[in-house]
């Protein structure tokens, strides 16, 4: 961040609520003397709404603006001010909406604003270490023989915990899930209100807890539609509305020339697997217990885990899913600095040989791209299968020492 505002004149942090936007954006902000405005503020925006050109030419000359969201009509009286005098660091706006979703507003700050995406907390991040799997995946590979600890039912109580740091700090499962169910609840009666005028407001939560029991599966319109009495273009909406406030995300699918009868529809995932958990009304001895379930969940978590290092990798890091019409697939496509990479998740603590089959035909079809091929599984030790394939410990993701 400190970076971005050395050269480009504003910078927006996105991200899903209380995942540590303004937290960040106001320790940065305290150290080179930003004032500070937040559009949660009912007098700030409709001030902002009321005159925002006479706002903007008013504010100081370093400002934070946060929540920037619900003041649309603030973005091209920034982009006016900004092109007539082009300094670097003089804005940082946050966001809890995406505006890369809105191509208005991302296409009025085009060239003049770098986008920042904030995640909820990493287990890298929690465990306090700083995480290489990325780096490994996409240079030598994995060291055969590496150690990892297996993790059993903790691997259930990572998920269910998740990352937002207000729930972390509860000191039960219980409240935890309390405050992920008011979370939702916030959101959507807020957030969406904001974004859109929808017809069932009610029919939202409902619909972002069949999400959850649905993550990491093929997206399905129709089946999300069934129990609603809406059209599944208005189910498609809602859905878009919800990966708009980060509460869902959609993952495409990887796709060559090389290869035909390829799936091109998007997997769903939830934002986080401790939403996940509190929407489907899961602690951990009943997500250890379900393991459909839990094989679900799982996949979305190492995605969820694996997006948020993403962040801090060098090299920007695009995310994908392969599946072919013979239902051989790869969780995840990796794609970063033209190299490609591919992640296969295993709930259990046996890999075989068949679970490789995907992976190599996703080496295939990338052929001089591919660097390295893993099935995360729940064991303590890195094995071989095969020219840059390798089965690994989920506990690497976050415990790897070089």
């Amino acid at each position: 961040m400190i970076e971005a505002l050395a050269d480009t004149p504003v910078v927006l942090i996105h991200g899903p609520r209380q995942c540590g936007k303004t937290t960040l954006a106001r320790l940065v902000g305290s150290e080179t003397g930003f004032a500070y405005f937040s559009f949660d503020d009912d007098v700030q925006r409709a001030s902002a709404q009321a005159d925002p050109v006479g706002y903007v030419a008013d504010l100081p000359e370093k400002v934070i603006l946060d929540e920037v969201q619900r003041v649309p009509e603030l973005f091209t009286s920034l982009k006016t001010t900004v092109d007539a005098r082009r300094d670097p660091g003089r804005f940082i706006l946050t966001g809890s909406a995406n505006i890369l979703l809105v191509p208005r507003l991302a296409d009025s700050l085009a060239g003049r604003m770098e986008i920042l995406r904030l995640h909820p907390l990493a287990q890298a991040e929690l465990a306090g270490k700083d995480s290489v799997f990325l780096r490994i995946l996409f240079g030598k590979g994995f060291k055969v023989g590496v150690g990892g600890g297996r993790l059993g039912r903790s691997m259930a109580e990572r998920m269910t915990t998740g990352g937002y740091p207000p729930a972390l700090t509860r000191a039960t499962a219980r409240r935890r899930a309390a405050w992920y169910r008011d979370y939702a609840d916030t959101l959507v009666q807020r957030d969406v209100r904001d974004l859109a005028r929808i017809s069932a407001l009610d029919a939202l939560p409902r619909l972002l807890a069949l999400a959850a029991g649905q993550t990491a599966r093929l997206l399905n319109v129709a089946e999300l539609a069934a129990p609603f009495q809406l059209s599944r273009p208005t189910i498609r909406d809602y859905l878009t509305l919800l990966t708009r406030i980060f509460l869902l995300e959609e993952l495409p699918s990887w796709h060559t020339n090389r290869l035909s009868r390829l799936i091109k529809t998007p997997k769903v995932h939830l934002g986080d697997t401790g939403l996940a958990c509190a929407l489907l009304g899961l602690d951990a001895e009943a997500l250890w217990a379900d393991r459909s379930l839990y094989g679900q969940l799982l996949e979305t978590f190492v995605y969820q885990e694996l997006r948020r290092q993403a962040g801090w990798h060098e090299e920007p890091v695009a995310f994908y899913h392969f599946r072919d019409k013979e239902k051989d697939e790869v969780d995840f496509v990796l794609e970063s600095g033209g190299k490609l990479a591919g992640v296969e998740i295993k709930a259990g603590a046996t890999v075989t040989n068949a679970d490789f089959k995907g992976l190599r035909k996703l080496r295939h079809a990338a052929d001089a791209r591919f660097a390295t091929g893993v099935v995360l599984y729940d064991g303590n030790a890195v094995v071989s299968f095969g020219e840059a394939l390798f089965a690994a410990p989920i506990s690497l993701l976050w415990d790897y020492l070089l």
